[in-house]
């Protein structure tokens, strides 16, 4: 089977320890059109819609990555959920994720050993707040 272009993943899939905002959302620049001072907004390849990217925290404790961008195609700006009373970060997932796969040849450096790896884009369509505060543990059954 030959996978090409984004495919879709669940928020529990790729953050199973849940995520949190650690920032708000910006436009994504579209560094081709932009020029000085003038910025234009890059669009969607698929949608069209206009890019908008945060930063998240990712809540799993065997996070190879602490930090992920996450970006959003969505019309207007989306708006973060309120954060729950007392907590200084803003717990989130997103709805419709797909996972886009790249070689990220950014540890290739002149001559020797090249370090790429494979990484993934992550994009959404949408923001909200967790639909469970908790993940139930997974089941163990018992062998009869």
């Amino acid at each position: 089977m030959f996978l090409q272009g984004p495919f879709p993943v669940e928020f529990g899939t790729v953050f199973p320890s849940g995520a949190f905002a650690a920032g708000g959302f910006e436009k994504v620049r579209d560094f081709d059109k932009s020029s000085g001072d003038r910025v234009v907004q890059q669009a969607d390849k698929q949608t069209g819609l206009p890019l908008w990217v945060i930063e998240v925290i990712d809540a799993g404790p065997e996070a190879r990555q602490r930090t992920v961008k996450i970006k959003v195609a969505a019309e207007h700006q989306p708006v973060l959920p309120p954060a729950a009373p007392g907590s200084p970060f803003t717990a989130i997932e997103f709805e419709g994720m797909t996972a886009t796969p790249y070689v990220d040849s950014g540890r290739c450096q002149g001559q020797g050993k090249c370090r790429a790896r494979q990484a993934y884009s992550l994009k959404a369509t949408g923001v909200r707040a967790p639909s469970r505060l908790g993940r139930p543990a997974p089941e163990h059954k018992d062998a009869a």
